[in-house]
């Protein structure tokens, strides 16, 4: 099993729309690696900390599985989508997902200021400048950690 951490605008779409809904297709990713990321390593049952950015502060609310199997991101066909792709086809989707599901809410939100502060997740990828993607792999030990501390 690997680890993630997945980015949304919580005003978009947060921790607690994903325990409303229960389970989520990951829609709208338009970066090639975070889409290869979906598309070629995620796997069914891999655990993913889901970040809430562009918040005050930003911070990891919870905690997301996986689940199924990767599939074409229906909004690339979509005209009046955003996420509209004139270059995608059905036969040849440039855009994958795979659907999340709830797993927990931390009873303690980690604001990003804490995490850049614990030296125990020295390395995290989030935590790396320049580093902007909306899904990157966690190493066990990171997402460990950031787990023990929401869950305080």
């Amino acid at each position: 099993m690997r680890h993630w951490l997945i980015k949304s605008e919580p005003d978009v779409f947060s921790i607690d729309d994903l325990a409303k809904v229960k389970q989520e297709p990951w829609s709208g990713v338009r970066n090639y690696q975070a889409r290869n990321f979906m598309w070629k390593d995620m796997q069914p049952g891999d655990l993913a900390l889901f970040y809430h950015s562009n918040a005050v502060p930003p911070g990891v609310a919870g905690v997301a599985r996986v689940v199924g199997e990767p599939y074409p991101d229906p909004t690339q066909f979509q005209e009046k989508s955003e996420y509209f792709d004139p270059k995608a086809s059905e036969d040849k989707p440039r855009w994958w997902l795979v659907d999340f599901e709830f797993v927990e809410r931390f009873p303690r939100y980690v604001p990003l200021a804490e995490l850049k502060e614990d030296a125990a997740l020295e390395g995290m990828l989030v935590l790396q400048k320049g580093t902007r993607l909306s899904i990157t792999p966690v190493e066990p030990k990171h997402f460990k950690r950031v787990c023990k501390l929401g869950r305080k």
